[in-house]
């Protein structure tokens, strides 16, 4: 009688449930507990699941951020299966990872995908693929402030003071600097044409990209009024820039220069601790900058002791594109009484970024913390959206419609005044 209940299992032929031999019963005990309570568990679970409140604070964290990147990958997934077109995986986390920069609303930070970078580091090593310009802002588009030697620039015939107003037929009227000199640049061996306006004129140059190597510093000695003037410029805070400037210096006193206009214009900024190092070149000891950070320590970093240019007449010459590392070197001298600052108002970036490379080989270079001149000023002003900048002691600006250089020639008539 297979359908008699006696005969299935779990019961024996008298019809009552089977009785474990007397020897088992701990044992039966033990695994009927160990059922319950991984039933409670799984219900507790379930439960703090849904009521994260519910949890410590360590736990909650924990849960919330599983569930957190749950959500999102989820997201990802859908679009990638169900979007009607095909979306490739790598930019779906590209743009995952950029909105969620975006959404700090910090100008300041931002996400390199893998290709853009290796175009940062080419900078900061002080190479790139383009053409060998650089480039200020102009309301056409962008004046040409210089043009490296033995470049694709120099050889089709560029010269400082013309303006690029259009780039392969596509007008640069309105854009930002950042997104013109992009469309600028691109892979060695490919061709770019330019729009060039000169002297009410305008031409199309026909240039082939090609690997740049950026010159970080450019200096040369000239005489005003009987005496010799430096002119030494940094292009950008790269790294191993400080001993180039210190080069630079050693040279231009050798030649006879009583004076130096240290030109900082358009530049940028870049590495702190070269910051550091190059107004270290005017200062024999005290504060350059004072960093604070949520997640870094506070610091001070001072002179390193060893300056090349300690009592010579300085003058630092500065424009609204003087940002970052380059303010922290200005604010440092004027803050010291160290040297007068001539031109316009700097740029205002009182905070500093650091770059965490990312396994999927781009990069985050998030504001990590604020800076502060010897003086306590912050440049950045209120919040990172307001730029206090630095306020010249002298006012010059170059004027965009000429081919001379107003602000240098301040600079210099300022420096002559201090011999």
């Amino acid at each position: 009688m297979l359908d008699d209940p006696r005969h299935q299992p779990g019961h024996d032929p008298a019809g009552g449930p089977l009785r474990p031999p007397a020897g088992l019963g701990p044992f039966v005990r033990t695994a009927v507990v160990a059922v319950v309570l991984c039933l409670a568990l799984l219900a507790g679970g379930i439960y703090l699941g849904g009521h994260p409140d519910s949890l410590p604070d360590f736990a909650r964290d924990a849960l919330v951020r599983d569930q957190d990147t749950r959500v999102v990958r989820e997201a990802l997934d859908t679009i990638e299966d169900r979007y009607y077109a095909k979306v490739g995986p790598e930019k779906l986390t590209d743009a995952a990872i950029a909105g969620a920069v975006q959404s700090l609303d910090d100008r300041f930070s931002n996400y390199f995908t893998p290709a853009e970078y290796r175009q940062f580091q080419d900078v900061q090593n002080s190479e790139f693929s383009g053409v060998g310009l650089t480039v200020g802002e102009h309301p056409e588009g962008l004046r040409i402030s210089d043009v490296y030697d033995d470049t694709p620039a120099e050889r089709a015939g560029l010269k400082a003071g013309d303006v690029i107003v259009a780039v392969n037929g596509r007008s640069l009227k309105g854009q930002k600097s950042g997104q013109a000199t992009d469309r600028i640049k691109g892979p060695p061996g490919t061709k770019v044409t330019l729009t060039v306006s000169r002297d009410g004129k305008r031409r199309d140059y026909e240039l082939t990209r090609a690997r740049v190597s950026v010159p970080v510093v450019a200096s040369r000695v000239e005489t005003v009024d009987g005496k010799k003037l430096a002119v030494i410029g940094l292009a950008q805070f790269s790294s191993g820039a400080h001993a180039e400037v210190y080069a630079a210096i050693r040279k231009s006193l050798a030649a006879g220069a009583q004076g130096i206009v240290f030109d900082l214009r358009r530049n940028g900024g870049g590495l702190v601790s070269e910051a550091q190092l190059v107004a270290s070149a005017f200062l024999p000891d005290g504060p350059i900058v004072s960093t604070r950070g949520r997640s870094v320590p506070s610091r001070t970093l001072n002179a390193t002791g060893d300056p090349v240019a300690k009592d010579i007449p300085l003058v630092v010459l500065v424009d609204r594109d003087t940002a970052s590392a380059s303010e922290i070197v200005t604010g440092a001298l004027q803050d010291r009484d160290r040297a007068e600052v001539v031109g316009t108002k700097t740029f205002g970036k009182g905070v500093f970024q650091e770059v965490i490379q990312l396994s999927n080989g781009g990069a985050l270079d998030i504001t990590a913390g604020q800076y502060f001149t010897p003086k306590g000023r912050n440049l950045g002003g209120k919040g990172v959206k307001q730029g206090a900048g630095i306020q010249p002691d002298v006012r010059a600006q170059d004027d965009l419609d000429t081919t001379k250089d107003e602000g240098l020639d301040r600079a210099l008539t300022e420096l002559r005044k201090k011999l």
